[in-house]
This record gives C-alpha cells, sequence and structure tokens, in this order.
C-alpha cells in the first residue's frame, strides 16, 4: 500500500471509535488507509485490547507516568511546562519514529494538546482531527453533551439542538476547522443517560465519513505531488 494514508489513532478509554475507524478501513468504507499506531494515555484502556486484535501496534504514553509530571503537582507553570515537554515528546515520537503518519485521529483522547506537539506536526504537514460531542462554537471542552442539556432543560437551547462534529485541531479547544457537523434534536421527557446514548450512536459514523474525507484529500495531494 505504498500510497495509501498512514494513520496513527489516539485514544483514552474504550476505543468504540477507534473500533469504528478498524472497522471501516477493513469494509472498504475508508479506502487506502491503514492504522499503523494507536497511542493510549490511559493505562487501562480497553481500545490496547482491540487493536490487539486487530493486529495493530499501540504504545503508552502518560505525561505521569512517563515522568514528565510529578503526581499530584499543584504549581500552574510548573504544570505548564510539564506539558509543554509532555507534547514536545510525544511530537518527536510521532515525527521520528517508526510509524511516521499522513494523518492523526484523536477518537476520544481526553488530553488537550498545546502548540509544541501541534506545530511540528502542521510544519510537517500531518493532519490532526478530532471528534467533539456539540456543533462548532457551542460547548467547546469537557462535559459538553451534560452542558447543552442543562440548557435544553433551561429554555437557552437554540432550536433545542445540539450534536456532533469532526474538526482539525488547533490550538484553541475544539475551535479548528469543522469537516463535519451532524445536528442531534434534544426531545421533552427524555434524561441525559438517553441523549448521550443517541448522540453517541451517531458519533462513528460520522468520525468514519470525516476521516473518509479527509483521506482522500490527503492521497489527491500525494497524487498531485507526484505528478508535478
Amino acid at each position: 500500500m505504498a500510497d495509501s494514508c498512514r494513520i496513527v489513532v489516539m485514544a483514552s478509554g474504550n476505543g468504540s471509535n477507534f473500533q469504528a475507524l478498524i472497522d471501516a478501513i477493513a469494509t472498504g468504507q475508508i479506502s487506502d488507509s491503514k492504522i499503523i499506531r494507536l497511542i493510549v494515555n490511559r493505562g487501562k484502556a480497553y481500545a490496547t485490547k482491540r487493536a490487539e486484535l486487530a493486529g495493530i501496534p499501540w504504545e503508552y504514553f502518560n505525561l505521569i507516568s512517563n515522568g514528565f509530571q510529578a503526581k499530584g503537582e499543584k504549581d500552574p507553570q510548573k504544570i505548564q511546562e510539564s506539558r509543554d515537554k509532555y507534547d514536545a515528546a510525544l511530537a518527536d515520537k510521532v515525527l521520528n519514529g517508526d510509524f511516521r503518519p499522513d494523518l492523526v485521529v484523536l477518537a476520544g483522547w481526553m488530553y488537550v494538546f498545546g502548540k509544541p506537539f501541534l506545530d511540528p506536526l502542521e510544519a510537517a504537514g500531518i493532519k490532526i482531527i478530532n471528534l467533539h460531542p456539540a456543533l462548532p462554537g457551542c460547548y467547546d471542552g469537557a462535559g459538553a453533551i451534560e452542558r447543552a442539556f442543562q440548557d435544553f432543560k433551561a429554555g437557552k437551547l437554540k432550536d433545542n439542538k445540539t450534536g456532533i462534529m469532526v474538526h482539525y485541531v488547533i490550538d484553541k479547544v475544539d475551535r479548528g476547522q469543522p469537516i463535519m457537523t451532524r445536528e442531534v434534536e434534544c426531545r421533552e421527557g427524555e434524561d441525559l443517560h438517553q441523549l448521550e446514548e443517541r448522540i453517541h450512536s451517531h458519533e462513528h459514523q460520522l468520525l468514519v465519513e470525516a476521516t473518509a474525507q479527509v483521506v482522500r484529500e490527503i492521497l489527491a495531494g500525494k497524487k498531485t505531488l507526484v505528478g508535478n
């Protein structure tokens, strides 16, 4: 697969979105692609089991366990310095390891990257995309579904709709250019858990569709370079 798109997936937990990508590549929904590595930042992430079953190499790389930050550190300056060092080390791992990708997909990656990770990958032309359970410009960061639900209950949610998006990653949380979005209507009589379940039911397909689109663009760019 010399002309394939090499993908690194980063995940923190169960890995159901990672599994959706594995399945989509296997069935051709995402064509001419290969997941070459999974990186997790939580030691008990079930995503690693999914990687093993699919024959995908994986690696555990954690801010504290790998010695970048002392456990229980409270000093804001030291925390920022630690995060910067971790980000730079992970960027170096992605760029200079034996698994340099064309695309990084954050699939339930519970960590916010800063410039020491993002800038080197951008300079190298490696795209980074993320799945977020909210519409563009709404409910950035953690707890997005819960905050949308609270606003719905308070009559503050515009058109009673929230949703999901896949977007490019920049150094402003969940503010990168959207690739694809999907609206999800909040329903009267529905509790938070039910809303979460409905949103999650749409996430896998949206991530697959958006990844497939980005892959096509990456491969078209490769062909253009070869043609020149």
